[in-house]
């Protein structure tokens, strides 16, 4: 007789294994759909509700979510997140990644990140992935152009900057929550979100590429004028 006990325990095993496997798929999947959740349901600030005494936004690690009224440059937002008007383009997270590359590591929060995409201090397109992208596609309206300042290295909006800071006091708010890493969110937000200013790692985005030759067009361009020795 040919005993198939071996083989009904390999089996087994199997089993176990896959519905533990699909198990821990699924609870992933459900703090996956939370995360999201949670996200879309943060509360939104204007720009002057982030400046307001006391700030609202926390010195903390976290990710953050762009709002807007107008939308800039034609785009689609048909599959983008929409709430009492306000309609979701753009995620980030502030700090970023740990380096790699041995570099001094700036210290970073949400505060400083979220006042600083808002204009605070002397900001600019060139420290500002959201305050370049949102420039390049209002720079016609607005009345402004990518240009290079000081030594030539630096390319910012110049004095349209502050129009460009005005026009997000107007149209824009932020959300955020909190995360202690919360570069492990983000992609998980930018795969299941329609996010059309997110340009890097979105490749199932249908803006994105064209956000990026807009991107670099407005450079091309800006190398090619003269140098401002200051804002103008």
């Amino acid at each position: 007789m040919v005993s198939h006990g071996h083989g009904a325990t390999v089996h087994n095993v199997s089993a176990t294994a896959t519905t533990l496997s699909d198990m821990a798929e699924s609870m992933s999947e459900r703090r996956r759909a939370n995360a999201v959740v949670n996200f879309l349901a943060a509360q939104r600030y204007t720009r002057a509700e982030v400046f307001a005494d006391p700030c609202p936004v926390p010195s903390a690690a976290g990710a953050y979510g762009w709002w807007f009224r107008d939308i800039p440059g034609g785009i689609d937002v048909s599959g983008c997140e929409q709430r009492d008007g306000w309609t979701l383009l753009y995620v980030g997270i502030s700090p970023g990644p740990p380096r790699t590359d041995g570099k001094p590591y700036v210290p970073q929060d949400l505060r400083k990140r979220v006042r600083y995409h808002f204009g605070a201090g002397n900001a600019g397109a060139d420290g500002s992935t959201l305050r370049k992208s949102l420039g390049v596609l209002l720079g016609d309206q607005l009345g402004f152009a990518l240009r290079r300042i000081g030594s030539g290295k630096r390319q910012t909006f110049a004095g349209g900057e502050a129009v460009l800071t005005q026009w997000m006091a107007e149209n824009a708010a932020v959300s955020w929550v909190l995360h202690p890493e919360p570069w492990y969110l983000e992609p998980k937000l930018i795969d299941a979100l329609n996010l059309p200013l997110n340009f890097q790692e979105n490749g199932r985005n249908a803006f994105a590429p064209e956000l990026k030759r807009r991107r670099r067009e407005a450079a091309v361009k800006a190398g090619k004028m003269r140098v401002l020795a200051e804002w103008s």
